[in-house]
């Protein structure tokens, strides 16, 4: 058996008819913190004013008990061409509210260069 899911989910109502179930965490008041965009928003933000590097992108992003941990992808050098450029991973850290609370460089390699399997 085949189960197709309808997005977004409805909710059958005794004339036939169906209503479209919306979630909205602020009306509910299940609004405990910032939602995950902005946390990544300001922490990009924030890592690049205190490091001078510019997050080009943000490969691992998850939920802690601390708050939230992500790896963001860095420029450290640039090079021609570009394939060449020193790339670094950076692990950081936040608190529950999006706060940046530590950063660590986890490594180093060539734009151009994949991982070891």
């Amino acid at each position: 058996m085949v189960r197709t899911r309808v997005w977004p989910p409805r909710l059958a109502v005794p004339d036939g008819g169906e209503v479209l179930m919306t979630t909205n965490r602020r009306q509910q008041g299940a609004d405990d913190g910032p939602s995950p965009a902005d946390v990544l928003r300001s922490a990009r933000a924030e890592f690049t004013e205190l490091t001078g590097l510019n997050a080009e992108s943000v490969s691992c992003f998850t939920r802690t008990e601390e708050g939230w941990a992500l790896e963001v992808e860095v420029v450290e050098v640039a090079r021609v061409p570009d394939t060449v450029s020193l790339m670094a991973g950076y692990q950081v850290t936040l608190d529950e509210r999006g706060r940046l609370t530590g950063y660590r460089r986890v490594r180093r390699y060539e734009r151009g260069r994949a991982d070891r399997a």
